[in-house]
């Protein structure tokens, strides 16, 4: 048996470091999941609003918001109204309105498949409230995007070159055949 001494390497030393990237991973997963559920969280009416090209409406300082949705519910903000009593409760939200401030202005919500008479009617009952600022909201169309400079054109059917050109409008006379190329 040999009593020598023991030679012994130097071992790894202990990381003084947090690692980041593992928590900059779990924070991405927790943002996305809270982009995916706060959508699904947010209760609010879904409605089909029609779209036009007028630019977005500033938020009025007083404002009143109505709503009819497909089946011809009315609605105050989130509110549902019962059928009986929509006209009067409609009136009376109105009717406060303006009279703490006249030039409330009364936003109107109603989905594209709702008949131009009921809320033509819807209307006239705000205007006789005393009302007579009233705002359709509407949805932005969706946009295409502009082509980028120097990107290749969309692809056009009439422009592909193997395609025969079309013949003449007001001749008679039948296209020449081209012969095939490369043959």
């Amino acid at each position: 048996m040999s009593f020598g001494r023991l030679q012994r390497r130097a071992g790894a030393q202990p990381m003084s470091e947090i690692n980041m990237t593992p928590l900059i991973d779990v924070m991405l997963v927790l943002l996305v999941i809270f982009i995916i559920s706060a959508p699904l969280i947010a209760r609010s009416l879904q409605l089909d609003l029609p779209r036009t090209d007028a630019g977005d409406s500033s938020a009025a300082p007083a404002s009143l918001a109505l709503a009819i949705d497909a089946e011809g519910q009315l609605y105050i903000g989130e509110e549902r109204l019962a059928a009986a009593s929509a006209q009067a409760r409609i009136a009376e939200q109105a009717s406060a309105a303006a009279r703490r401030n006249p030039q409330t202005e009364v936003q109107l919500r109603a989905d594209s498949r709702v008949p131009y008479g009921r809320v033509a009617e819807l209307i006239g009952w705000v205007q006789q409230a005393g009302l007579s600022r009233i705002g359709l909201v509407t949805e932005a169309p969706a946009t295409t995007p502009a082509p980028t400079p120097g990107a290749a054109p969309a692809a056009d059917p009439a422009a592909d070159p193997r395609r025969p050109a079309p013949p003449p409008t007001g001749s008679a006379a039948p296209a020449p055949v081209r012969p095939a190329a490369g043959g």
